[in-house]
């Protein structure tokens, strides 16, 4: 990078392939466990930073074929504790959204990767009520910072901008979609299903959040997660709003290689299952973001 920040300005597809073609080619080959933009081009992302607050954030950006400006997605991946410092620039997510058209951005959020702050079990311990959602409304200053930098990208189109997150980043999906009217559409993918049981005061937390969205929601999750009744919770705080939303929970999913501490359809929103649900998730953005 030089600078604050650095972007790439363009990302090709090979020879004769169009987005379409990339994009079933990419959930083929996801299910196969590796992914065809790193066929394509070695680092099909440019690393960005920026700041929040006094931290700085590190992210990885990623830009369709053409000459934008682009509707764009912020996707905001879960915890990996234990292999926090891990960069992770999520390749196959990132894919599954540019063959669509759309740029991408994916921070790594505080205490992840190569940004600033301190690890979540550090910041959080075992805690799952004060502490747990304060780490989550810190994370969420991080998406919102990233909305601002965006609005320096030549390409993106901030009047058309998505969210889309994963367990503790559909927490922090939700919490930015009650402090922003920014986005257009958002896909919550599991959020805080893994703590719901045990965190009433979550439970309050995120019912408060969906029913102050501005925007329309499809909330996702499999029948066999942690606690299956926790996303028709919300879906319900939402229909009581009159809010737009949509709702739908997926078949018992078994990942390949099981998590032992987690239940295995919270692992529906890995790469290997993106053939399952990423068509959904792409149409629904599409409904919003694109004329």
């Amino acid at each position: 990078m030089s600078g604050p920040f650095a972007f790439s300005s363009r990302v090709a597809l090979p020879r004769g392939i169009t987005r379409r073609r990339l994009l079933v080619g990419a959930l083929a080959a996801i299910t196969a466990g590796s992914s065809p933009w790193k066929a394509a081009q070695a680092e099909p992302y440019t690393e960005i930073a920026y700041r929040s607050g006094p931290l700085t954030i590190v992210g990885y950006l990623y830009r369709p074929e053409g000459d934008g400006p682009f509707p764009t997605v912020i996707y905001n991946h879960g915890s990996r504790i234990g292999r926090d410092r891990e960069p992770r620039p999520w390749v196959s997510f990132g894919g599954l959204f540019v063959a669509a058209g759309y740029a991408v951005l994916v921070p790594e959020r505080r205490g992840y990767g190569k940004s600033d702050g301190p690890v979540w079990i550090d910041a959080v311990g075992r805690d799952s009520t004060s502490r747990f959602i304060d780490r989550c409304e810190a994370e969420t200053d991080d998406v919102l910072a990233a909305v601002d930098f965006l609005g320096t990208v030549p390409f993106v189109d901030r009047s058309r901008l998505g969210i889309v997150g994963w367990s503790i980043g559909g927490i922090v999906t939700l919490f930015a979609l009650a402090r922003s009217k920014a986005f257009r559409a958002a896909v919550d993918q599991a959020s805080g299903v893994l703590t719901w049981r045990r965190s009433p005061a979550l439970q309050a937390a995120l019912t408060e959040a969906v029913r102050r969205a501005t925007c329309p929601v499809f909330l996702m999750d499999a029948e066999n997660d942690a606690a299956p009744e926790a996303i028709p919770t919300l879906a319900r705080a939402m229909e009581a709003a009159a809010l737009p939303h949509k709702a739908t929970i997926y078949p018992a999913y078994m990942p390949t290689h099981p998590t032992p501490d987690s239940a295995p359809g919270h692992a529906l929103f890995e790469p290997a299952g993106i053939p399952i649900w990423g068509n959904d998730a792409v149409s629904f953005l599409d409904s919003y973001l694109k004329p």
